[in-house]
């Protein structure tokens, strides 16, 4: 478990984390979302010991990192995959680490095989590694002590669609376990797939901390996917009855206002076929740009 109280950060006169209060719990996925320069790569260089918070306190386990007596063994993080000596094999890097934390060798061999890194890739320097298998190298490093906590900064960063999924599968899986994950990335497709639970930040602030499914229901209002051969008929129906009602990629209506029973009467009421009636809310993408827009620090003209 991961906990943080009243958390702040402050590099002369700029606040990045600002009395943050969350807590990571064991068993579920937990996303760490918020728009550049909100503070997340900062809160998980507090949480890992790698900058001194200027008031507050964050712990792992209820210890704070620096007081762990063998961190590897009870957090497992990726934050900059590149960090790594590019004249090393991935193989003894990771028996580096192995060594440095009272980590049997086996364990090397185990890792490198679950990401996917073969003997003849591992035995390579990495600084000949592509992106990807830089990813892979990270994520072994992480899983090296078998820890009960997992922070992982975009994990996904240079993987194929292959390697995506596997991500997934391996974060639902520890998570399953029993286990304590935390994950921070930009790809909100995936989160939403992956996550079960979102802290999201902006301006170092704390601005949710819930369930996926609450985060996304509480800030967009539902809609009614509708498709029917008749199309236009049906717009000037449902606009008629006061709907909102938008085009979709795939050629059908996107109806605000009315439910979907409502829509389904309507249409059988002045004899027009239906060939789709889904009740449905915003993805993630959406909600999280949405409600985000205003805390980012850097914007597109688009956006403003």
């Amino acid at each position: 478990m991961i906990e943080a109280t009243g958390l702040t950060k402050r590099y002369g006169d700029k606040t990045a984390v600002d009395g943050l209060t969350f807590t990571v719990r064991p068993g579920r996925v937990t996303g760490f979302l918020g728009p550049n320069g909100a503070g997340k790569s900062t809160t998980m260089r507090l949480v890992l010991g790698l900058d001194t918070p200027t008031s507050g306190r964050v712990t792992v386990g209820g210890r704070p990192y620096p007081a762990l007596s063998a961190p590897l063994r009870t957090v497992g993080s990726l934050l900059d995959a590149k960090g790594v000596h590019g004249g090393r094999s991935a193989y003894d890097h990771l028996a580096g680490l192995a060594a440095g934390n009272r980590i049997p060798r086996r364990r090397v061999e185990e890792v490198l095989e679950s990401v996917g890194l073969p003997p003849d890739t591992a035995r390579k320097r990495v600084k000949g590694f592509s992106l990807g298998m830089g990813q892979r190298l990270g994520i072994a490093a992480a899983l090296l002590g078998d820890p009960e906590v997992l922070i992982l900064d975009e994990p996904v960063n240079g993987l194929d669609t292959e390697g995506i999924r596997w991500i997934r599968e391996l974060m639902r899986s520890l998570a399953a376990e029993g286990r304590t994950v935390f994950l921070s990335s930009h790809l909100m497709s995936e989160m939403e797939l992956t996550a079960d639970h979102l802290i999201v930040i902006g301006k170092g602030r704390l601005m949710a901390d819930t369930t996926m499914r609450a985060f996304i229901e509480s800030h967009s209002g539902a809609h009614t996917l509708v498709r029917s051969p008749q199309p236009e008929e049906l717009r000037a129906l449902l606009e008629a009855a006061g709907a909102r009602v938008h085009v979709t990629p795939r050629g059908g209506w996107r109806v605000e206002g009315p439910d979907a029973g409502t829509i389904g009467d309507l249409a059988r009421e002045h004899g027009l076929a239906l060939h789709e009636l889904t009740p449905a809310h915003a993805s993630l993408e959406e909600v999280y740009t949405a409600l985000a827009q205003d805390e980012a620090e850097y914007r597109t003209e688009a956006a403003r």
